[in-house]
C-alpha cells in the first residue's frame, strides 16, 4: 500500500491550537521591543531555518527509502514545528497593538512597560516588569499584563496600597517605585 495518503502520526498540523487567551474584548498589547523580537523570530524562521531544513529533507528524500531514513523523518517533524510556529507568530503579529512605555517616562502611574518595585505585607520586596502576553518571561522578572499581580498594579501610583488575591488569600502590597525606559534607552 502506498504511504502517500496515510496520516502522519506526529500530531499532524495543530492549526486549531488556541492562542494564549486574552481577556474578553481586550487587545493584544505589546511593547516595541517585544514586537521587534517576535518579528525577528518570524523572519529568521522564514528566511534562515526553514530553507535549511527543507534542503536537508530534500537531500534525505533523494536517498531512497524514507520509512527508515532518520534525516527525513526528523527533518519533516522539524519542518512541521517550524511551520506551526510561523503560523502562530503570523496570527499574533496581525492582532498586536504596540504600546510604547517610553511615553510614560517620569510618570509614577503604572502602565504597560513599567518596572515596579513593591513590598508585600510580609516585608518581601519584589520587582516586576509588566509586558505583553507574548513577550513576558517570568525567569527575567517579567509578568504579562493579564496576570493577577499586573492587573492589581495597573493604573496604581507610587505609594498606593493595594489588595492582591493570591492562592494563600488576600495580601496587601505597597507600590514603592515605578520606572519606565527613558527616551534615550533601547
Amino acid at each position: 500500500m502506498s504511504k502517500a495518503f496515510t496520516k502522519e502520526t506526529d500530531d499532524a498540523d495543530d492549526d486549531d491550537l488556541p492562542l494564549p487567551s486574552l481577556p474578553s474584548g481586550a487587545k493584544n498589547y505589546i511593547t516595541p521591543d517585544g514586537y521587534a523580537r517576535l518579528k525577528t523570530e518570524l523572519l529568521g524562521l522564514i528566511d534562515d531555518e526553514r530553507p535549511k531544513v527543507v534542503e536537508i529533507v530534500h537531500w534525505a528524500a533523494s536517498n531512497g527509502d524514507r520509512s527508515e531514513n532518520g534525516d527525513y523523518i526528523y527533518g519533516k517533524k522539524r519542518l512541521r514545528e517550524i511551520d506551526r510556529r510561523i503560523r502562530f507568530l503570523t496570527k499574533r503579529l496581525e492582532i498586536v497593538e504596540i504600546t510604547d512605555p517610553k511615553v510614560h517616562h517620569g510618570s509614577d502611574q503604572i502602565f504597560l512597560g513599567a518596572t515596579v518595585n513593591y513590598v508585600d505585607d510580609a516585608g518581601d520586596t519584589r520587582t516586576v516588569t509588566i509586558l505583553g502576553i507574548d513577550e513576558a518571561d517570568s525567569a527575567q522578572g517579567q509578568v504579562s499584563w493579564v496576570s493577577p499581580i499586573a492587573r492589581t498594579l495597573l493604573k496604581a501610583r507610587t505609594g498606593d496600597v493595594l489588595q492582591l488575591m493570591t492562592p494563600a488569600g488576600w495580601r496587601e502590597i505597597e507600590v514603592l517605585s515605578v520606572n519606565y525606559p527613558g527616551a534615550q534607552d533601547g
